[in-house]
């Protein structure tokens, strides 16, 4: 009875907090920044009431709905469909992080860079190949390390990802006060006026909306707190709320700030990459304390980004392959080593990887391009994971009297499915947009068709290699058998 009291504890803001430190990051920030300029702060405002606000109430009511599956969406699925359709879930949850795991090592390196030369010369200055090659080397050793179950890199990553919630709250205070503190003069002119910040919504502002939809993605993370406040059905829908007002605020001052720092008609090629160095730089030099921001933040993201791609190489695989159904996961995939690791899960997972970091290099020419692809790549590919949150929700709505739950978004099956119809559309149009090529990293037309074909073909091989494991594994048992 203390047990199950202690776990009603939760309240609205220890819900928001907590999903806010999972969902938000600076380089959101800075990322859609470099996209839309002072227009991004009207993007974010629409796109936390269109569509992250009814994204994390549909996940309290999955989560309150299915308390005991610790799965997630794959068991939110499985629960409501069907074991093959579970699996797809599944294998989409893990293929989505094969391009992340490939930029990763990328992030490493620059890093490394500011910290030890101040500057971002070393994504602008190397060749993509030779960068790539040095991307796969690493990527390998953090998987040997990730093999071998060294868990030094979870520890420090939950201390970075606690330092890098503070720095981009510092960041925010720090840029949006600056001229007031210091003096420094605003970047950019003309924020005092409304036509600053209204959109033109035409097809290079269309392409972006992937980038959103990218930043406020996860929500699905925090499913499993919902029943863990006293009263869900009204702790619950005040945290998502708090949440998105929190992540808005983030959004809008830091976007701000940004329009402070950096003029919004003449912006770096690099800012995907070097951004946020650079601002925490230029704040340094505002405020008289030279690189200090700046190494703290190198530091901080370094150890940040280790440790997220220490868990991310083996996290996913687990949620693939610990539970395997063996009509569609072939049984050779979930031999563990001594150390309790998916030996074979790994190599399929080098194999992808590798091929995702080294064969761009052959058509995109320089580092910062090779960044700016594989960072616009993972904002087409990660997101469609979220499409099964909304088909999941959707397939919920036809069976509300089937389930009980603590919490409920709607009770009405038509808007409920009309809801998770939008999100689930709105996804699939963002990414699919997104596949268009970024003009800030197409500097001809042959390079504009490879980074095409890339961002069609990618997404496409990716999930149909999910196709192939079912057929392997029933060939397998056929085998067997015999």
């Amino acid at each position: 009875m203390f047990v199950a009291a202690e776990q009603k504890q939760w309240r609205w803001y220890n819900i928001a907090l907590l999903a806010f430190v999972a969902v938000w990051g600076l380089g959101n920030v800075v990322n859609n920044f470099y996209n839309q300029g002072l227009t991004v702060i009207v993007s974010w405002i629409l796109i936390m009431i269109l569509y992250f606000v009814p994204y994390t109430l549909m996940v309290g009511q999955l989560g309150a709905t299915f308390p005991a599956e610790g799965g997630g969406v794959t068991s939110w699925i499985e629960k409501l469909s069907g074991k093959k359709l579970a699996f797809f879930a599944a294998w989409t949850y893990w293929v989505v992080h094969v391009p992340y795991l490939a930029q990763k090592p990328q992030a490493i390196l620059i890093a490394f860079s500011w910290l030890f030369q101040s500057n971002g010369s070393f994504v602008n200055s190397n060749k993509g190949m030779m960068v790539q090659l040095l991307c796969l080397v690493l990527f390998l050793f953090f998987m040997w390390m990730s093999s071998r179950g060294i868990t030094t890199l979870n520890r420090l990553g939950s201390i970075a990802g606690s330092a890098m919630f503070i720095l981009s709250i510092l960041f925010i205070l720090l840029g949006v006060s600056a001229p007031m503190m210091t003096g420094s003069t605003i970047a950019t002119a003309h924020m005092d006026q409304l036509s600053s910040y209204i959109p033109k919504f035409d097809l290079n502002y269309l392409t972006t909306i992937g980038m959103l939809i990218f930043a406020v993605g996860g929500a699905e993370k925090i499913s499993p707190y919902v029943n863990k406040t006293h009263d869900p059905a009204k702790e619950f829908p005040k945290g998502m709320i708090a949440l998105a007002i929190m992540v808005a605020i983030s959004a809008v001052l830091g976007s701000f700030a940004m329009g402070m720092i950096f003029d919004v008609h003449h912006l770096p090629a690099d800012l995907y990459a070097n951004g946020a160095y650079m601002a925490f730089q230029r704040l340094g030099d505002f405020y008289h304390v030279g690189n200090l921001f700046m190494w703290v933040y190198a530091v901080t993201n370094a150890m940040a980004s280790m440790a997220v791609l220490a868990v991310s190489i083996d996290a996913p695989l687990r949620m693939l392959l610990a539970d395997a159904d063996p009509h569609f996961v072939p049984q050779a995939l979930s031999k563990k080593n001594k150390h309790g690791v998916y030996i074979n899960g790994y190599v399929m997972t080098a194999i992808l990887v590798g091929i995702i970091i080294v064969l761009p290099a052959f058509g995109i020419k320089g580092m910062n391009d090779l960044y700016g692809w594989l960072l616009n790549l993972n904002a087409i590919v990660m997101p469609i994971r979220y499409l099964f949150v909304f088909l999941a929700y959707m397939m919920l709505s036809r069976q509300l009297k089937k389930f009980h739950s603590d919490y409920t978004f709607t009770k009405s099956k038509t808007v409920g499915f009309i809801v998770g119809l939008w999100c689930f559309l709105f996804t699939a149009f963002g990414c699919i947009l997104g596949m268009i090529p970024k003009a800030g990293f197409v500097h001809d037309v042959t390079g504009w068709w490879f980074q095409l074909g890339l961002n069609i073909i990618t997404p496409i091989g990716l999930l149909a290699l999910g196709l192939l494991l079912p057929i392997i594994a029933r060939r397998h048992e056929i085998a067997e058998k015999l």
